[in-house]
C-alpha cells in the first residue's frame, strides 16, 4: 500500500519492541485535538457541539508536545476542529517534527493556501486533507458548496510547494460504489493516497440517518474493491484494514491503540466516544475499563468499523501474522465468497448518553479556573 518505506520501518521497529517488551497496551498513532473550534458544521460530525466557552479553547504547544511525550506513539494526527485555525499551529507541528514524531495535519483545507508558510516541508510531516468523495457528495456532506474546488486547489498549492498530501474520506450510506470508484480515480490523477473509513455515528451529529452498519459497510467495500481490481489506487492503510473493510477478517476494536488528547484532558475510551477524561495518559490506561467497550460489548461501538480502532488492530495483527499479511499483500482484497463471522451483538451493554452531564462538568472547572484567574490578579488594597 502506499505507506513510505521509511515510515513503515520506524512504525514497524516501534511495534516489534512493545512486542518483545511484553506489553499487551500500547498507543500507536496520537490522535491530538489541540482545538474543537471548526469553520464548517458538517452533518455528520458531531465534534462541534459546544457551547462556546470551549470551543474557544485552545491547549498551548507545550501541552502538545508533552502529550506526545507522555503517549509515546511513533505518529501525531491532529485532527479538530480545525487545526488551521490555531494561532500557534506552526509552532505546535514544529515542536512535533522535532521530536521526530509522524505529524499528520488533518483539515478541510479552506485555509490551507494562506497558512503554507506556516509550515516546511519534511519526511516527518503531511498534511491530510477532507474530501468526502467527488464535488457534488463533498460539498453536501460538509453542508457548504464550493469547499470540494477550495481543497483540491489547495492540495495542488501545497504539493507544488513540496509537501506531502493525502486525503482522507468518510463513507456514509447512500454512496454508491461506482461514485466511490470514480473519486479513487481521481485521487491517482490527482497524485495523492487515500485514507478512508465508514463513518462513526456521532449521537450528537446533526444527520443520524446516513450511518452504515456493518453489513453495508462490508458489502460496499467489496464492491468498491472489485471496481479497483488492475487500478493503482494508493490507499494509506495496511493490507489487512483493508481486507477487515471487505467483510474478511473477525477483528475486534482496539481502542487503546489510538488514544485521544484534547481541550478536557485525555479521552475515555477512544477518540469517537467520549464519556470521562483524565489529567495523565497512564491514568487513561490504568483506569479505562477497556473490556466493556467494542462492538459486540457496548451499544455505541455496535456499528464501528473505523480506522481509528480497527487500523491499529490490523496493525497488531499483520506483527503476530506477517505471512498472512503478505499473502493479502499480494493476492489482494477478496471480493466475493463467504464474509468472516460477524461478533455477536445479543450480550452489549446499552449506550448511557453521558455528553451534557461531561459538558456542564467541563463549564463549571472552566467557570472555576475564571474565578481563580480574577481573585489572584484582584488588586490589593492600599
Amino acid at each position: 500500500m502506499a505507506i513510505p518505506f521509511f515510515k513503515e520501518l520506524r512504525i514497524g521497529g516501534y511495534l516489534l519492541k512493545q512486542r518483545l517488551l511484553g506489553r499487551k497496551r500500547f498507543p500507536l498513532v496520537l490522535m491530538l485535538e489541540p482545538l474543537f473550534r471548526c469553520n464548517l458544521a458538517c452533518s455528520g460530525c458531531g465534534k462541534i457541539d459546544y457551547p462556546d466557552a470551549i470551543l474557544d479553547r485552545r491547549l498551548t504547544p507545550q501541552e502538545c508536545w508533552d502529550a506526545a511525550e507522555e503517549c509515546g506513539a511513533p505518529m501525531v494526527a491532529i485532527p479538530g476542529g480545525e487545526p488551521l485555525i490555531h494561532k500557534e499551529i506552526g509552532e505546535i507541528v514544529r515542536g512535533l517534527v522535532e521530536r521526530k514524531k509522524f505529524v499528520s495535519l488533518c483539515t478541510n483545507a479552506l485555509l490551507l493556501e494562506k497558512k503554507l508558510d506556516l509550515f516546511e516541508p519534511s519526511p516527518y510531516f503531511f498534511f491530510s486533507v477532507h474530501l468526502d468523495g467527488l464535488k457534488e457528495h463533498h460539498d453536501k456532506a460538509v453542508s457548504r458548496d464550493g469547499v470540494f474546488d477550495r481543497a483540491v486547489a489547495a492540495i495542488k498549492a501545497a504539493k507544488a510547494r513540496g509537501f506531502a498530501v493525502n486525503v482522507n474520506c468518510t463513507v456514509f450510506d447512500g454512496y454508491a460504489a461506482e461514485d466511490i470508484a470514480r473519486f479513487m480515480d481521481f485521487t491517482e490523477e490527482l497524485g495523492v493516497g487515500v485514507s478512508i473509513s465508514p463513518g462513526y455515528a456521532y449521537e450528537r451529529a446533526p444527520d443520524q440517518e446516513h450511518f452504515l452498519n456493518r453489513a453495508k459497510t462490508k458489502n460496499l467495500f467489496r464492491k468498491v474493491f472489485a471496481l479497483g481490481k488492475g487500478k493503482n489506487w494508493s490507499f494509506m492503510h495496511s493490507s489487512l484494514f483493508l481486507d477487515f473493510l471487505a467483510g474478511n477478517q473477525s477483528f475486534e476494536c482496539t481502542p487503546w491503540g489510538m488514544p485521544a488528547r484534547n481541550v478536557f484532558g485525555w479521552q475515555k475510551p477512544c477518540y469517537l466516544i467520549g464519556e470521562g477524561y483524565t489529567k495523565t495518559f497512564k491514568e487513561l490506561m490504568e483506569t479505562t475499563d477497556w473490556d466493556s467497550y467494542g462492538t459486540g460489548k457496548y451499544e455505541k461501538c455496535a456499528n464501528c468499523m473505523a480506522h481509528c480502532g480497527y487500523e491499529p488492530t490490523a496493525a497488531n495483527a499483520a506483527l503476530a501474522h506477517p505471512l498472512k499479511a503478505a499473502w493479502v499483500a499480494l493476492r489482494g482484497i477478496k471480493t466475493e465468497g463467504p464474509l468472516a463471522p460477524e461478533i455477536d451483538l445479543s450480550q452489549q451493554r446499552p449506550a448511557q448518553y453521558v455528553f451534557s452531564e461531561q459538558v456542564q462538568q467541563q463549564l463549571s472547572e472552566i467557570h472555576g479556573d475564571e474565578t481563580a484567574n480574577v481573585k489572584h490578579h484582584a488588586p490589593t488594597a492600599a
